[in-house]
Order: C-alpha cells, then sequence, then structure tokens
C-alpha cells in the first residue's frame, strides 16, 4: 500500500477498495496510525485534497491517542483487568500471580507472553461460548483467535466465532460479554431488536460490559509485544 505525508507531517496509509463508495479517513485508537480508503475510480489527487482539508482534525485526533506500550521487563500489563508488573523468573513458564507476571528469563518476553494471552484467551473463550450456545440452544462449528484492530469478534453465517485474543487483558465480564454477543448471532446475524433481546437473555447487564470496551478497548490495542 502507498503512503502519503498530509500536513507535512502526518502519515497516511492509502488503501482502494472496489467496495468502497466514498472516500473514509481512519484512526487507529492503537498508535493513532492513519488510513485513507478511495473508491476504485478515485484519483489520487482527490484522495490527497480530501485528507489534507482534515488535516487539523488528524492531528487533534491523534495527540489524544494514548502512546504504544511495549510489553518488557518492569511493564505493567493488564491480565484479567489486572496490572501485573512483568518481571523474570527461573521458571520455565510463565506464571501469574496477584501482582506479577512472571516471564521465563533469557528468552522474548513480549513473544512468550503473547503466546501465554492467547491461550489463556483461548480457554476463557471457549468455556464462555460452550456456556451461551448451550443457554440459546445453538452450536458453534468452529472458534478462532486473531489480533483484529477494528471489532472484538465476529460470527459467521455457518455458525464459526472468531475473537481478539487481547480480550485476555480485559476484565473476564468484558470478555463473557463479547462471547455472549457472538453467540447471539447464531440466532440473530443482525444487530436488530431481536438480536439485542437474545444477548440480554444471555447476559441481563451487558450495557455496562460494553461500555467499557467502548471507553477502554484502545488501551489493550495499545499493547506491543515485538520491539
Amino acid at each position: 500500500m502507498d503512503r502519503i505525508l498530509v500536513g507535512g507531517d502526518i502519515p497516511v496509509t492509502l488503501r482502494r477498495s472496489a467496495r468502497a463508495r466514498r472516500m473514509t479517513l481512519r484512526v487507529s485508537r492503537a498508535g493513532g496510525e492513519v488510513v485513507l480508503t478511495l473508491p476504485s475510480r478515485t484519483s489520487l489527487s482527490d484522495g490527497r485534497a480530501f485528507a489534507e482539508s482534515r488535516a487539523e482534525w488528524l492531528r487533534n485526533t491523534r495527540a489524544g491517542m494514548p502512546p504504544l506500550s511495549l510489553v518488557e521487563h518492569g511493564a505493567l500489563l493488564p491480565v484479567e483487568g489486572r496490572r501485573r508488573r512483568i518481571e523474570p523468573h527461573d521458571g520455565r513458564r510463565v506464571e501469574l500471580t496477584d501482582e506479577r507476571l512472571l516471564v521465563p528469563q533469557g528468552r522474548p518476553t513480549g513473544l512468550l507472553v503473547e503466546v501465554w494471552l492467547k491461550h489463556l484467551a483461548q480457554a476463557r473463550l471457549m468455556q464462555a461460548c460452550d456456556r451461551y450456545a448451550a443457554a440459546l440452544g445453538r452450536g458453534f462449528r468452529a472458534l478462532a483467535l486473531r489480533d483484529t484492530r477494528s471489532r472484538w469478534g465476529s460470527c459467521t453465517h455457518d455458525g464459526r466465532l472468531m475473537f481478539s485474543w487481547r480480550l485476555a487483558m480485559a476484565p473476564p465480564e468484558v470478555l463473557d460479554y463479547v462471547a455472549a454477543h457472538e453467540v447471539a448471532h447464531l440466532q440473530h446475524m443482525d444487530h436488530s431488536p431481536d438480536f439485542w433481546a437474545a444477548t440480554g437473555q444471555l447476559m441481563p447487564d451487558y450495557a455496562a460490559r460494553r461500555e467499557w470496551l467502548r471507553l477502554h478497548g484502545h488501551e489493550l490495542l495499545a499493547w506491543r509485544f515485538r520491539p
């Protein structure tokens, strides 16, 4: 993908889309990456002019983004909603205590923690989805994890569920909400009133958990696991 500079100092990634009907600018809530999506027939000069007209908005939006945080020794990484200090130890596995996340000495910290979080997310999400699917009387075909930036979960028409493994960093009740949300899509593949009624059937107090993601989800996306 091509990149341009907007306003003299803002890098913008260009993306062409045959499905796009208009130009759109999106700012990632993790690090402030800017993506300009152009319909296939829109000229680069028109796209550049569109982005330049919003340079001040881009600058202000990026200034309000949290800085990226690196997973390394001494960092306070959220795990299941609590910040744990990453520290080295002589053991062979990553271990979790009330206050610390212990990582084997002399090995790549970020990679080990990422793999550990994926295993944690897989276990927690599988338990939650099994529970909610049974309550709804619906089955799902598979559960996969990704490092998605635009959504926390998804559900396909053939019953495949996908989740962001970064949910392992969120409070357990928030992970449970995303599981309930996607399982409800097994019954309703939209966001109609019937869908939200099904979500409420599974989790009557889902609104507060959904709001947590809206307010704090970008904090989970701001963590980098590789230098």
